[in-house]
């Protein structure tokens, strides 16, 4: 069993707050993690039990009444309980009463976020880190804010990272040494998630023409997010192909990054930009093999994007930094992958290069975004398909992206 990042934030909470939800995909390892921090005292129980979930479903106050400690599974199958959690909750206000998993983010439903304001904390899980299955404490994202990043002797490059980002992240993806019966695991999850989870949290049309729309999505991971564009492709709405966006982040499929921007800068882009949040589903999407990345290079680049920033992601889970995530582009079309703000303002920017070698030109959209920021930037790295860490200008390097969890 893998160690996992969000553990310890997870018993932190459980220790002072209510009410704990964990919130991410399915098959992410959400359930594996709240069983094995159960305990004789804490009732398990499971939304996925259609015999239960009716029962939640057709009384949940009193479904909930009589629980002292529970772990509730699946919470997003029945949204209704959270309101009776509440109840019990503002009637005894001990810590660690309920500990919550859900596939799906249950608190974009206003009425549910705004009762549980105050007594829940919520805490996102990822599929597995890189640094996870190694085994290592990563401290990435502090160095780079020291800008300390440091060569990596044993760096993974060359057809072994190729290899790394077709994996993704999920366990039981992970567990299988052959290529088609993992991509054959993704398709069978992809599935499922769009053929049952998002029944859970609304009602769909042309629910046929979602593997469609989830293709186009995948073709479009790593760029600015068109909705005109998108929602075409299937002949729907550009308000339709919006809210088909807005479900599939809901249950953990994709994730849409908001640009940065200042007022003191007037030439920024300020649309958000999409990415897939695992490497290895975007690649089956889109039908890419080893083979396939192999002989065509240039397929590599946006996979590669979407795997970084899917791994920053979860290295923001084990940090006690509090940062916020952000691309940057400006009208120049400059741009910046990952930017990543943190709470006292102070800016580090991240471009992700495909290939082994990094030109000077490489950092337009680094330094452009260092000139945008002043003061408050803190460091600038391109993470590239290398082991060495070279210095390119006033806090600014190349640094392997073997740094992300060595």
């Amino acid at each position: 069993m893998f160690g996992r990042f969000i553990e310890r934030r997870a018993k932190e909470a459980l220790s002072d707050t209510p009410v704990v939800l964990i919130v991410g995909p399915r098959r992410a390892g959400k359930t594996t993690l709240v069983r094995k921090m159960g305990n004789a005292d804490r009732t398990y129980i499971t939304l996925d039990d259609q015999t239960v979930l009716a029962a939640a479903q057709s009384d949940p106050a009193g479904f909930i009444r009589g629980l002292d400690q529970a772990i509730i599974d699946e919470i997003q199958r029945a949204p209704e309980l959270l309101l009776a959690i509440k109840k019990t909750v503002d009637e005894d206000y001990r810590p660690g009463r309920f500990l919550l998993t859900g596939s799906a983010n249950v608190l974009t439903l206003p009425r549910i976020a705004d009762s549980l304001a105050g007594r829940m904390e919520t805490i996102q899980m990822l599929p597995l880190a890189r640094a996870e299955v190694e085994g290592r404490t990563p401290t990435f994202l502090e160095r780079l804010f020291e800008g300390k990043l440091q060569s990596q002797q044993d760096a993974i490059v060359g057809d072994d990272l190729i290899q790394l980002a077709l994996l993704g992240g999920f366990p039981e993806a992970i567990s299988r040494d052959n290529e088609r019966r993992r991509q054959d695991w993704l398709r069978s999850y992809l599935t499922s998630i769009l053929t049952r989870d998002l029944r859970d949290i609304a009602d769909v049309e042309k629910l046929t023409e979602l593997p469609k729309f989830v293709r186009l999505l995948a073709e479009h991971s790593g760029q600015l997010a068109n909705y005109s564009q998108l929602a075409a492709g299937i002949n729907v709405t550009h308000k339709t192909g919006q809210r088909y966006v807005g479900l599939l982040e809901q249950v953990f499929l994709i994730a849409t990054v908001q640009p940065w921007f200042t007022n003191a800068v007037k030439r920024i882009v300020k649309t958000p930009k999409l990415h897939f949040l695992d490497s290895g589903l975007l690649a089956t999407v889109r039908g890419l093999t080893f083979d396939r990345v192999k002989a065509d290079r240039g397929t590599f680049g946006s996979l590669l994007e979407s795997f970084v920033f899917s791994e920053v992601l979860k290295l923001m889970s084990a940090s006690d930094l509090r940062l916020t995530s952000h691309h940057f582009r400006d009208r120049d079309m400059r741009e910046v992958d990952i930017l990543l703000e943190r709470d006292d303002g102070m800016i580090v920017g991240i471009e992700v290069k495909a290939s082994a070698t990094v030109k000077a030109s490489d950092f337009a959209g680094l330094r452009a975004l260092a000139e945008a920021c002043g003061d408050r930037f803190a460091f600038g790295a391109v993470l590239y398909d290398n082991m060495d860490v070279v210095p390119f200008g006033d806090r600014l390097v190349a640094a392997p992206l073997s740094c992300l969890w060595n």
